[in-house]
């Protein structure tokens, strides 16, 4: 069960051993010469490079940062000290290559015990700070597990031994994932789901009877509705006509998830992070540090009122944010109610310009940077009408499974402006679905060119 913290464990993991490994190469060069046994300074630094290399390639066969599964914690230790022995033969057989057997053996002595002695420390440290931090912090991952059956115990048993991630019970017995009467749930399973999502569960494990797969339908659409995630356990045959992919807990017990959703991988999430954070960077250094100046100018001189828009959108996982933007209507009453529509009496003329380049957008990559939004996903929706769309569209609230981008798959396919119609809705939530299970860094790349050349050749719902 992987969560940010631990995937960004791995990097600290390989800064903090790299950082000791030199520390002590260094210290145990100064303790040597304390003891008495001379060490060419010259020859010294000539080993540094060799001794760090040894180690990156020891750790690399025994994936030491390339932990998984749930004794990962084992496989540090393992890892560690398999490196540590490696580390000594192949030192020693390099030394002998190099016709250097007569580099200091109290070298060796004082720098192989202080580097077992320090990693023993650092392992032992680093656990218990890891812990701490994910009690202190609360960053552990919520889940929940329905159903009463014996699989259901035993993942309740597997999840409540889990460090990195919080068990937070049942969310209903075996008769509550059904159907009630074929038509929709019980309210007692709307209720606990509702309950479960306000708690802050984002994903519940379902162990699920084969001879009733045709009746979870319903569970699906209400769980969806609250945005929370079902992996289904162990198996859906032909019940459903989802897409579906087979994953595993634990090397244990065979997960079905709805939909592939390649940014659910940690390593596709630290990508996407990643650029979101340098493009968004480089916009704010290099074009609004003076289109900032420039546009506030235009905007004070045309209408009283701030420079800055801001009012609240549903982000990731239905959680609400301030989402920023150049202010290009006149102070009204009606922004949380009421979008803008072609002809929009609001709108001033700076505004008018801004929003048909969509300039006004440009503050957004402040909100990129902070981390409410990305470059590019399903765009941000006022709270109402969130409220609104999540009752009358299927699969609406799934969008929300993403961070919303300044751009998106949607937008660029010209479902951008007013929505006029439910069906216009409903075609942009395909649209950002389709993106949410196809996404790659190239797709988010692609979405990028595409802006700019719309953007170029003008869009007639930019208004």
């Amino acid at each position: 069960m992987q969560t940010r913290y631990i995937y960004i464990l791995r990097y600290v993991l390989l800064i903090t051993d790299v950082i000791m490994l030199n520390s002590v190469y260094f210290a145990s060069f100064h303790i040597t010469s304390l003891l008495g046994q001379s060490l060419s300074e010259e020859v010294f630094k000539q080993y540094v490079l060799v001794c760090n290399l040894i180690w990156l390639f020891n750790t690399a066969i025994f994936g030491l940062y390339t932990f998984k599964g749930e004794k990962k914690l084992e496989s540090i230790y393992r890892g560690t000290w398999r490196s540590i022995v490696l580390h000594i033969m192949l030192f020693a057989f390099y030394l002998m290559l190099a016709k250097d057997i007569n580099f200091s053996r109290t070298f060796l002595a004082v720098f192989y015990s202080l580097l077992s002695f320090s990693f023993i420390v650092n392992r032992f440290l680093g656990t218990a700070i890891q812990y701490r931090f994910s009690e202190r912090f609360n960053i552990a991952r919520k889940v929940a597990v329905m159903g009463s059956n014996v699989t259901a115990h035993k993942i309740s048993a597997y999840l409540e031994k889990q460090k990195n991630i919080q068990f937070c019970g049942f969310v209903g017995d075996d008769e509550n994932m059904y159907s009630l009467n074929g038509i929709g749930v019980s309210e007692i399973t709307s209720l606990k789901l509702a309950e479960a999502a306000y708690n802050g569960v984002f994903d519940v494990y379902v162990a699920v009877d084969l001879d009733r797969m045709t009746e979870v339908g319903p569970l699906i659409r209400e769980a969806e509705r609250q945005c929370i995630r079902l992996k289904f356990i162990p198996d859906f045959g032909g019940a459903l006509s989802l897409t579906y992919t087979v994953s595993e807990l634990g090397g244990k017990f065979p997960i079905i998830s709805l939909r592939e959703e390649p940014l659910e991988d940690m390593h596709n999430r630290f990508k996407k992070r990643l650029f979101d954070v340098v493009f968004s960077s480089f916009v704010i250094v290099f074009i609004l540090s003076w289109l900032y100046p420039l546009l506030a100018f235009f905007i004070k001189m045309q209408s009283k009122g701030p420079v800055l828009f801001k009012q609240q959108r549903t982000g990731r996982n239905d959680e609400p944010f301030w989402c920023y933007k150049f202010r290009s209507m006149s102070i009204n009453t009606k922004s949380d109610d009421l979008q803008a529509s072609r002809g929009d009496e609001r709108i001033t003329p700076i505004g008018k310009f801004m929003r048909r380049t969509s300039l006004d957008e440009m503050p957004q990559f402040f909100n990129v940077l902070m981390g409410d939004m990305s470059v590019a996903g399903p765009r941000p929706h006022m709270l109402k009408h969130t409220e609104e769309y999540k009752a009358i569209v299927n699969q609406y609230m799934v969008r929300q499974f993403l961070k919303p981008g300044i751009t998106g798959w949607a937008q660029v396919n010209g479902m951008r402006g007013e929505t006029k119609t439910q069906q216009d809705m409903e075609d942009r939530v395909k649209l950002d679905l389709h993106y949410l299970e196809n996404w790659s860094a190239m797709f988010d790349v692609k979405i990028v060119f595409m802006t700019v050349i719309n953007l170029l050749r003008g869009d007639e719902n930019a208004y």
